[in-house]
């Protein structure tokens, strides 16, 4: 059974505003499952679920389990690289968004879609390497740790184009993903990614060697989050 989803591409926005645009969504999601009127009697939910694309400006985000320590960077050094710098309450370590980066937030019932979390990360990944390998590239899962890899098992080569960091409660969910398309990747070198010192990040820009066309991409992940989860884009 397909889960009904409201699609929101909402362009260029601040971290903060989206931060809180997406938890009024994530809210009312949740207050709904509270008050019993989360999944009917068909298994159908009373509220569709919601994802969002968003581009942001320069900024920084540490997840509630990460170290300050793996932001190299101090207030002045932020202010002067135009980057702002968030504690958030997403899982996951350390990681940058900005221009040319799709970061992509499903806010989704997964009681409606019968699957875990452990599920749900895995298939956001498997979105994301389709996506990937649709421009030619093997992109894979990292053992120790989510997102999507290239070469993640070779010494030296293991290199990150999309990391995930997601919260939940009451099987809703918030946060996401961030997939590095034209990304400058001169700004991950502010931070110890995902709490990692001996692994690197990428990008399709750089792995195919030319600028790619941001909605092209953006057209495709968007696809294959509707293949993995089975989505019916509504307008409710």
């Amino acid at each position: 059974m397909s889960y009904s989803v409201i699609y929101k591409d909402i362009g260029q926005k601040g971290y903060k505003e989206t931060w809180d645009y997406q938890a009024d969504i994530f809210k009312r999601l949740v207050d709904n499952k509270k008050a019993g009127m989360g999944v009917t009697d068909t298994g159908r939910n009373v509220l569709p679920g919601t994802l969002i694309f968003v581009e942001h400006a320069h900024v920084y985000t540490l997840g509630k389990s990460g170290s300050e320590n793996n932001l190299l960077l101090d207030h002045i050094q932020l202010q002067a690289k135009d980057a702002a710098f968030y504690r958030i309450d997403r899982g996951g370590d350390i990681t940058y968004h900005g221009p040319g980066q799709i970061v992509g937030y499903p806010i989704f019932d997964l009681d409606v879609i019968k699957i875990g979390l452990k599920e749900y990360i895995y298939r956001l990944e498997d979105a994301i390497i389709r996506t990937v390998g649709e421009f030619g590239l093997n992109a894979s899962r990292f053992e120790g740790g989510t997102g999507v890899w290239l070469d993640p098992e070779i010494n030296g080569k293991a290199r990150k184009i999309c990391a995930i960091g997601v919260k939940a409660s009451r099987y809703v969910t918030m946060h996401g993903f961030a997939f590095n398309v034209n990304t400058d990747l001169a700004y991950f070198n502010n931070i110890n990614p995902c709490g990692f010192t001996d692994k690197g990040v990428t990008s399709l820009e750089k792995e195919l060697g030319s600028r790619q066309d941001f909605d092209f991409v953006k057209n495709k992940v968007k696809k294959n989050l509707q293949d993995v989860f089975d989505l019916e884009w509504t307008n409710q």
